[in-house]
């Protein structure tokens, strides 16, 4: 857990837009074919970063997108169910110079098709409903409580208090989309950013780096400082990615979480995508440095069963000697990160469901 590093003087432009460029090209061409949805899932991910970071390519870096943006169209027409991964890839290859505007004729398509309102998720509904504004259109008119619906969800602090990976990414996209990706204030209240340090301290003590990376940036979209431990050690742990030539895209990698940890270096002004990155087949690799105490500790109080207290103070005393040493190191740092760590663990404690058990004394 060192110190954080503060450049003084910025990335030099050409080295970071010559890498940027090597992952475009990388991601277009090297890691999956175009025709699979994880292409689709991939490259979309990619230029959202771009973009939403200002971080421009060279024109000429996007040449490798130019087929796909040429038919686009047909793509649109035919895998309609991918409306969102192809609305994204298109609206932001616009918007870092591809040159060219069909953008506002797929999000009329999407309005007059339909497709937002096919949509189960209120989460997939709010993204739909980004995408297509970005162009002038809200695909949703009549649907006019989705944000309340979102900010009820994310303000239920305790969903947040306990392991619930699937409900704490979510909760980062609602930031994310409520925010237009740091572009408006998306007006959070203390309740809502309650929901945010819970999930980040659950993120920080499973060493989650995805997942604690997108929490940052959702702090950082919704105008507030991330924990300083927490910051500091997605630089340490970011350093510690390897990108390797590999003779062809070999399964699944580390590289969502290398995207993350770096967009948001690049958001901190920490730098970001700073590593060389070779030509060819390419694949992601973090080597992390140390196992998270977060399954050590859920064990630990799970075992004392009624004897468990929602008071912090008591329970850190109570559980000292039953966790290692190194679970107690990160539990710490975890407690010093943020004010809000007493409140935090009243939730993770579950003492209202204890007598749901019976007695396990």
């Amino acid at each position: 857990m060192g110190d954080i590093v503060r450049l003084n003087v910025p990335f030099r432009r050409p080295a970071k837009m010559s890498g940027q460029a090597a992952l475009v090209t990388t991601f277009a061409t090297q890691r999956r074919h175009r025709d699979d949805v994880f292409w689709m899932k991939e490259n979309a991910e990619l230029l959202n970063v771009l973009e939403t970071t200002g971080s421009l390519p060279k024109p000429d870096a996007l040449a490798v997108h130019l087929a796909f943006y040429e038919d686009i169209e047909n793509r649109l027409g035919f895998f309609p169910q991918y409306y969102r991964f192809l609305l994204s890839i298109c609206l932001d290859l616009e918007d870092l110079g591809i040159g060219g505007a069909k953008g506002e004729k797929l999000v009329h398509w999407v309005m007059t098709e339909g497709l937002a309102e096919a949509e189960l998720s209120d989460l997939q509904r709010a993204e739909a409903r980004r995408l297509c504004l970005r162009r002038g259109v809200d695909p949703l008119p009549h649907d006019v409580g989705l944000n309340d619906r979102l900010r009820g969800f994310a303000r239920r602090s305790a969903t947040f208090a306990m392991p619930n990976k699937k409900a704490a990414y979510e909760l980062t996209h609602i930031v994310f989309y409520l925010s237009e990706y740091g572009r408006r204030d998306p007006g959070l209240d203390e309740v809502f950013l309650d929901s945010l340090f819970f999930a980040g301290t659950l993120a920080f003590l499973d060493m989650n780096l995805d997942l604690l990376s997108e929490i940052c940036i959702a702090l950082r979209f919704a105008g507030a400082t991330p924990p300083d431990i927490w910051e500091r050690w997605i630089r340490d742990q970011a350093a510690r990615f390897r990108i390797n030539s590999v003779d062809a895209a070999a399964g699944p990698d580390d590289y969502h979480s290398f995207l993350m940890a770096n967009w948001h270096l690049a958001l901190a002004g920490q730098g970001g995508f700073s590593l060389a990155v070779p030509e060819g087949p390419l694949a992601f690799r973090h080597v992390p440095s140390g196992q998270g105490p977060l399954r050590e500790l859920s064990e630990c109080m799970y075992g004392l069963g009624d004897r468990r207290s929602a008071d912090w103070l008591v329970m850190k005393a109570a559980i000292h000697d039953k966790l290692s040493s190194e679970a107690r190191s990160v539990l710490a740092l975890a407690e010093a990160a943020t004010d809000r760590f007493d409140a935090f663990f009243a939730g993770f404690a579950r003492t209202g469901l204890a007598r749901l058990g019976g007695d396990r004394s």
